[in-house]
């Protein structure tokens, strides 16, 4: 899978892939957004934290794009949706979060699939195509992920990526009502 170009402006970037294109969320999104949502509640939820009881609503989709558009010209967090070429579809997210500069110069990877997408190869191309924006547009040296031990796929998706397992932490995310355990991964510009 080739990584093909990176474009990136004070909304966001949009990273091109092979099938598919990753760009910063925008409000015309709202509806695709939380139609998938919906549609993926019960294969999501088990993996994610429990969502408040306005998720879904316009009202907080405003918000998350308020929140996303700070924390983007902050350099904090660079929040993707995923889009199939072929056909503009939405297919799930992804973010990288949780910036850190300094002596660090790391971020954390989150994503997330539609249902009816998933087991597709979409999100392994996704994390392949948003490393070379991580590593060299934001020059970041670390990008760490977590998942739960349960989590077959994404452990599988991981490690395709490249990404090292580097532990487990306790207890580490308050997930789907509970806190749990998670396994930790990581990966360094050199690992490319």
């Amino acid at each position: 899978m080739a990584f093909l170009r990176v474009v990136s402006n004070e909304a966001g970037a949009t990273v091109r892939a092979e099938r598919l294109y990753l760009r910063s969320p925008a409000p015309g999104d709202y509806q695709d957004w939380a139609e998938l949502r919906e549609a993926s509640r019960a294969f999501l939820s088990p993996w994610e934290p429990t969502w408040p009881a306005d998720d879904l609503t316009r009202t907080a989709f405003r918000r998350r794009l308020r929140r996303y558009q700070r924390d983007i010209r902050d350099d904090h967090c660079y929040p993707f949706f995923l889009f199939r070429l072929a056909d503009d579809a939405l297919l799930g997210g992804l973010t990288l979060s949780n910036i850190r500069r300094g002596v660090s110069q790391s971020c954390s990877l989150g994503y997330w699939m539609g249902a009816q997408h998933a087991g597709r190869g979409y999100m392994s191309e996704a994390v392949r195509a948003v490393t070379p924006f991580a590593f060299g547009t934001l020059r970041l040296h670390r990008i760490e992920a977590a998942c739960l031990p349960s989590n077959a796929r994404s452990i599988a998706l991981l490690e395709n990526a490249g990404f090292q397992r580097e532990g487990l932490a306790r207890r580490f995310l308050f997930i789907d009502g509970r806190w749990q355990d998670h396994l930790l991964f990581a990966l360094l510009a050199e690992d490319q």
